[in-house]
């Protein structure tokens, strides 16, 4: 039966099982994540070392600049991938590659005016975001390397994602991981060699960028399967934005409020860490590393979220509802127990994990200790959450991925960081955290038991 599916030129989306099928696009995108995450990861431990927390501080506070970016990227790239992928399932190829076309376009148009606005309104920017009297001179440096490098950074993580809707997750893959190895390379040889500081970091960042970049955009000039670069297509189609773009919403929505939180969250750990006695630009540093942590551990779950992505939006737009229901099912379970092999790790090992950043002193490592312990005690609920949202997205229902990609961040982290340290002082950011968690995926729960009875009776109808 295989073969003659082969035979026939069917797109293995819709008949190779599903383990495999998760596995082939989870494995790359999980990858994908992780090397996301590993820049600014990289960045900081070898800030860390070779300038110390003050450094570590900055590119905290340069960290929404880059969430703002991530949200464009995955309003463009979730969403783009997410109807590409069900106009392949219903055999419109024609129409995906508009979509590519599309979002390409778009993609540099948001990077120029990222850049634009960027410089024009860089140190109000920075002051909203907590920069001090300390860390301004070494966040501006930071930030002003990094925003010249948009467009590289825009263009590879979009079209990461159109490259694992058109069936390449390894390539996706290897495009990011190539860039990855790059900047982990030359960023002891900026800092420690050259002496650049953390302009240098940054700069080993977007060069790792470009290259990443320019390794898809040929794969769409030449090898594309599915999808390939048309002259034609290489405009703004208004169908596309207005049926593309809502797919990406949520996404672009988490990314958002990670902005939001970030910015609430810095400032607060500069006013209560000032009136304890750890310091403000203590508080800020550490709880940056721990931010750093918890989004390679999320970013497992979301490459989870986005390697069953294609799978799904194929077999919903082939109404192969079983697949759609197995898919769900395995991806969930596999980011749940991700989620909790972290939580685990997080409790029992604090200090191991944190020493990879630097040796710092006594006061920052037991506040460090201290704020990882805490701020991620309700992280092992984390992993189903992100797959129910990337569910609703791929099957074409983006007001319910909207609402849920809102809950923890919009809904009940930024507030809670506001009220419990008005009672709790800077232990009350801190707990912040996993009642958040925790208070989200109660919410969540009762969505998805409802979802999969529906899925369970559309099964036995078919």
């Amino acid at each position: 039966m295989e073969q003659s599916k082969i035979k026939q030129g069917a797109n293995p989306l819709g008949y190779k099982p599903i383990g495999q099928l998760l596995m082939q696009f989870a494995m790359p995108a999980i990858i994908s994540m992780l090397v996301n995450s590993i820049y600014n990861i990289v960045d900081q431990i070898f800030i860390g070392q070779g300038i110390g927390y003050l450094g570590n501080a900055a590119t905290t506070i340069a960290f929404p600049i880059v969430t703002i970016v991530l949200a464009l990227c995955t309003l463009l790239g979730a969403g783009g991938s997410a109807f590409a992928a069900i106009k392949l399932g219903e055999k419109k190829e024609e129409e995906a590659e508009k979509t590519l076309g599309t979002v390409f376009v778009l993609t540099i148009l948001a990077s120029i005016i990222v850049i634009v606005l960027g410089f024009l309104f860089m140190d109000p920017m920075l002051k909203l975001f907590g920069a001090t009297h300390n860390t301004m001179d070494y966040a501006r440096q930071y930030t002003s390397v990094m925003l010249l490098g948009t467009p590289f950074n825009m263009i590879a993580v979009v079209l990461s994602n159109m490259a694992r809707t058109d069936g390449s997750p390894a390539l996706s893959m290897h495009a990011i991981l190539v860039g990855a190895v790059i900047n982990t390379i030359l960023n002891p040889i900026y800092i420690f060699i050259l002496h650049w500081g953390v302009r240098g970091s940054a700069l080993a960042t977007i060069t790792s960028q470009f290259i990443s970049a320019a390794f898809l955009v040929s794969y769409f000039i030449h090898k594309g399967k599915n999808m390939r670069f048309r002259k034609k297509y290489m405009r703004i189609d208004s169908e596309v934005i207005r049926s593309a773009l809502p797919l990406g919403i949520s996404s672009g929505i988490t990314q958002i409020a990670s902005t939001i939180l970030q910015v609430v969250m810095n400032n607060s750990l500069v006013y209560y860490g000032n009136h304890s006695e750890v310091g403000g630009d203590v508080a800020l540093s550490a709880m940056g590393i721990v931010n750093k942590i918890s989004m390679t551990l999320v970013s497992i779950c979301v490459g989870i979220g986005i390697g069953s992505q294609p799978i799904l939006g194929f077999n919903k737009g082939a109404n192969q509802t079983k697949r759609v229901r197995k898919t769900f099912v395995l991806a969930a379970f596999a980011s749940t127990m991700v989620s909790v092999v972290g939580w685990v790790a997080c409790q029992l090992f604090p200090g191991p994990i944190l020493s990879m950043f630097g040796t710092q002193d006594v006061e920052f490592s037991l506040f460090a200790v201290r704020c990882l312990k805490v701020y991620m005690l309700g992280i092992f609920t984390a992993g189903f959450q992100v797959v129910v949202t990337s569910y609703f997205q791929s099957t074409g229902q983006p007001l319910k991925a909207s609402v849920l990609s809102m809950l923890r961040q919009l809904l009940f982290l930024i507030p809670l960081i506001l009220i419990l340290p008005l009672h709790f002082g800077l232990d009350g950011i801190l707990f912040a955290g996993p009642v958040a968690d925790i208070s989200s995926a109660l919410i969540v729960s009762p969505f998805v038991i409802y979802e999969l009875k529906k899925l369970n009776k559309m099964c036995r109808n078919s």
